[in-house]
């Protein structure tokens, strides 16, 4: 499989990566049995980095995943997270290393290759998430220390809250990764997109991170499932799943989804799927395609799809006019 740089970080990562959350389901729910051959069958394809969080399922993603690392005694790259509540605010360095120490239990390893903040980043301080200026002045030093203690080798966050505030934190340099939300629902993060587009803007967010030397892992390729064009969930799935970034509910984005069909009937791609998965390939920034997986036969047709490619460029050129479509409102031609 191929690998690209991730970032400044002088590590290499897998174009596709395996999610351990919740969406998916399988690191939470599936069965011991299923969960290890995934694990397995993951490596032996190539895939090197693996994503986790105290939050997928109260620790259970995090102790299966150890579980499963320690039973194939495999070499890859973990990256876990952490979530600063209200009252962690009053206490930030510790907060953080409490959640990285009991992570750390659960995962049954003695560091993590990237450790990542978890909540919505705001532009200033208030009651609720983190502003830039906490993240930059109070989570990026205690990060650094826990780095020197070797409990850790790389930070980031999850490129999620203001837009503005991300831009900031992403310019300042210090962290080494970012989870970007860049999909065929909202190419914001590379792509601009007319006033009226419904999601989030992140004002090409991509750039940035590129010319900050930040690693990308990009983050709901597939809108949580929306970009199959079908609302069925698989049974071990989340039963039902928010949008992030893009529209206002998950039907909402099924319906989006099926406006992109019209890429498998170009001949771009065999399957929507297919083509969501290769789109964010196209982009020079993003160094791995995070994928949640619920069962075996999903991370086969992943891998498979990776393997042909960022889509063409006259698939590229086709999306214009179907965002621009979105903006308006209206069905594409």
């Amino acid at each position: 499989m191929e690998s690209r740089a991730l970032g400044r970080t002088g590590l290499h990562v897998s174009v596709l990566g395996f999610g351990c959350g919740n969406v998916g389901g399988l690191m939470i729910r599936g069965r011991p049995a299923d969960r290890e051959r995934a694990v397995a069958r993951a490596i032996e394809l190539g895939i090197n980095y693996f994503d986790t969080a105290p939050s997928y399922g109260d620790g259970v993603s995090e102790r299966h995943l150890g579980q499963g690392l320690k039973a194939l005694r495999a070499d890859v790259l973990v990256g876990t997270k952490f979530r600063l509540e209200p009252p962690d605010r009053l206490d930030i360095p510790g907060a953080i290393r409490r959640s990285l120490e009991a992570s750390l239990e659960r995962l049954g390893l003695e560091r993590v290759d990237l450790l990542q903040c978890h909540n919505p980043i705001q532009a200033e301080q208030g009651a609720g998430d983190p502003g830039v200026r906490e993240m930059l002045d109070a989570a990026g030093p205690a990060l650094e220390r826990l780095r020197e203690q070797g409990k850790l080798r790389f930070w980031g966050i999850t490129a999620l809250g203001d837009t503005q505030a991300l831009h900031r934190v992403i310019d300042a340099g210090t962290l080494h990764t970012a989870q970007v939300f860049y999909n065929l629902l909202n190419p914001s993060a590379e792509a601009e997109v007319m006033p009226g587009f419904p999601g989030q803007d992140f004002r090409r967010l991509l750039p940035h991170a590129r010319a900050a030397g930040v690693g990308v892992i990009n983050v709901r390729a597939l809108a949580a499932g929306a970009l199959s064009g079908v609302a069925s969930r698989h049974a071990i799935a989340a039963p039902s799943v928010d949008p992030i970034a893009s529209g206002p509910d998950y039907a909402a984005d099924v319906r989006r989804a099926e406006m992109l069909q019209v890429l498998v009937r170009d001949g771009h791609a065999e399957t929507l799927v297919e083509a969501a998965l290769r789109f964010p390939l196209s982009s020079e920034a993003v160094s791995t395609v995070l994928l949640g997986y619920s069962d075996q036969a999903q991370l086969e047709f992943a891998a498979a799809a990776m393997a042909r490619g960022p889509l063409p460029p006259a698939a590229l050129s086709r999306l214009g006019a179907l965002w621009r479509s979105f903006a308006a409102g209206a069905a594409p031609s």
